[in-house]
This record gives C-alpha cells, sequence and structure tokens, in this order.
C-alpha cells in the first residue's frame, strides 16, 4: 500500500469520526498526522528474513554424497587438471626452445648439419657414442635422411656416458670440420664398433677415412674440441636434457629413442599445422 493511499484512508477516518464533535473541538494536528502515518507503515513493513547458519558438518557430508553419487567426477577432475598440466608444460617447453634457438641451430663450429641444409623442418640429435640407444636408432636417422628431401639434420655431441666418450666426441669435432673426411661415414663406423668407443676407436675411423692420426691426436685436446662440447653441455643444461639421445624438434624436447613412424609423424605435423601436435580435427 502506498503511502498517498494510507494518508488518505486516515484522513477519510478522521473525518467520520469528528464530524458530530467538530464545533466542540478540533482535528489533529499536521505532525499528529505523521506519526499516525509512520506508525501504521512499520506494522506493514515485512518481517525479517531468518537466516541459518551453514554447518560445515552437514555440507561435507552433502560433497561426499554428490562425489559418490557419481565417482566420474573425480575421473574428470583429474582428466582436466592433467590436461592443463600438459598444456602449461607445452608452452613452458616452447618459450624455453625460442630462448635458446641461436644455440640451438645457428652454432657454426658445433653443428653437424646433414640432408638438406635448407630443409623446412630441422632434427637435432644430442648424442653419445657409447650410447646403446644412439646406436639403434641410427638406421632409422639413415632412412629419414634417403626418404625425406627437406629435412634437415643436426647433430650434437653430447658425450656423458664414459670417459672414452668424451675423447671420442673432441675427435669427432675435428673430423667434422675437416672437408677431406666424410663425416657422415665417420659417424656410422664409429656407431658400429664393438665395445667401448674411445680415442683409439675413433682415431682408427678418422684414419681410414683420409684423416691425419698424428693431427687428430695433437688437436683432440685443444681449446676448440674443449669449446664445442662445453657448449653443448650448457646448451643441455639450460634444456634440462639429461640424457642420451635427446631430439629437438619444432617446438619439442624428445628424451629417448623414438621409433622411425613417430619421429615421421611428427615431422608431418611440423609441416601440417607447426607443431609436433596437432589439434584433433573434427
Amino acid at each position: 500500500m502506498s503511502r498517498l493511499s494510507l494518508a488518505l484512508i486516515l484522513l477519510v477516518g478522521l473525518l467520520a469520526g469528528g464530524l458530530g464533535t467538530l464545533a466542540l473541538r478540533t482535528g489533529p494536528n499536521e505532525a499528529q498526522v505523521q506519526a499516525m502515518i509512520s506508525a501504521a507503515l512499520q506494522k506493514q513493513a515485512p518481517a525479517p528474513v531468518q537466516t541459518a547458519a551453514a554447518d560445515p558438518g552437514s555440507m561435507d557430508k552433502a560433497i561426499e554424497n554428490y562425489l559418490l553419487s557419481d565417482p566420474t567426477i573425480l575421473t574428470r577432475m583429474n582428466d582436466k587438471l592433467t590436461a592443463d598440466k600438459q598444456i602449461a608444460d607445452r608452452k613452458a617447453e616452447k618459450d624455453l626452445l625460442a630462448a635458446h634457438a641461436a644455440d640451438i641451430y645457428d652454432v657454426a663450429d658445433g653443428n653437424v648439419v646433414l640432408g638438406n641444409p635448407k630443409g623446412d623442418v630441422t632434427l637435432v640429435e644430442m648424442f653419445d657414442y657409447n650410447c646403446s640407444y644412439c646406436r639403434g636408432a641410427l638406421p632409422d636417422m639413415a632412412n629419414l635422411l634417403q626418404s625425406d628431401p627437406n629435412l634437415r639434420v643436426i647433430l650434437k655431441d653430447f658425450p656423458i656416458l664414459t670417459a672414452g666418450s668424451v675423447d671420442a666426441a673432441r675427435v669427432a669435432v675435428l673430423v667434422a670440420q675437416d672437408p677431406k673426411i666424410n663425416y657422415w661415414q665417420f659417424h656410422q663406423q664409429l656407431f658400429s664398433q664393438h665395445g667401448e668407443v674411445g680415442a683409439s676407436q675413433a682415431l682408427q675411423v678418422a684414419e681410414q677415412l683420409g684423416g691425419n692420426r698424428v693431427e687428430l691426436m695433437l688437436d683432440m685436446n685443444g681449446p676448440k674440441p674443449n669449446a664445442v662440447i662445453q657448449k653443448n653441455y650448457d646448451l643441455a643444461k639450460a634444456l634440462n636434457a639429461n640424457g642420451t639421445p635427446t631430439y629437438i624438434l619444432g617446438d619439442e624436447i624428445i628424451p629417448g629413442a623414438l621409433d622411425i613412424d613417430q619421429l615421421k609423424a611428427k615431422i608431418a605435423n611440423i609441416r601440417a599445422c607447426g607443431s609436433t601436435e596437432c589439434p584433433a580435427s573434427g
């Protein structure tokens, strides 16, 4: 009811009750009328809503019952957390690779480039000559180089397994800089050696392919091989790479060997969408 309607009702009542005695006494003054209206409005005000305090115990039980009624909720929550973490990890990996792109691809003295130097996709492998997984992956690398004319491959010595690995890598760095020696042949033959690979095996293979054994022996402990290997150590540390082989392909760091079909699929994805993992279609 509006204040105006209530005031009119009160006024009518006053007039009706006071007509008989109008000559004997006067009606209420304006202040009295306002007081009567205020009192009437207070009686018309709605009662305050009563709210009960939440009971934590009851709420916990209700949540428990809800989850028990559909246990797949927890599975969906876990899947969502896993998916969100994977997205965050991939972004962090992409940012890390972008930050170290020059150290990965533009090291003139430390990178051995095979395949097409202007290829549209680059596969980087960090390896150790005593790594059995690297040896096992060598045929797949040869297959890729032969079957994919637009693939560029970069090899980086990452000797971490034995002292012999370091010596073999020192010789390999010098071989890569010697135009008289076919590095790819050296690389394949050294991986074909039986037992642990070290300086003697590396020097022997290099000599068989036209290298000067004496010069290689004199230079293998010099500053140049050590500088190249140290750069690769520093890069591996920056990328959190601690095993061999470690592949770098597009926007992904791949720890451990992959079979050729997996590598081909990732290479195809890079060409299709710019990433080793393309969004699902449909």
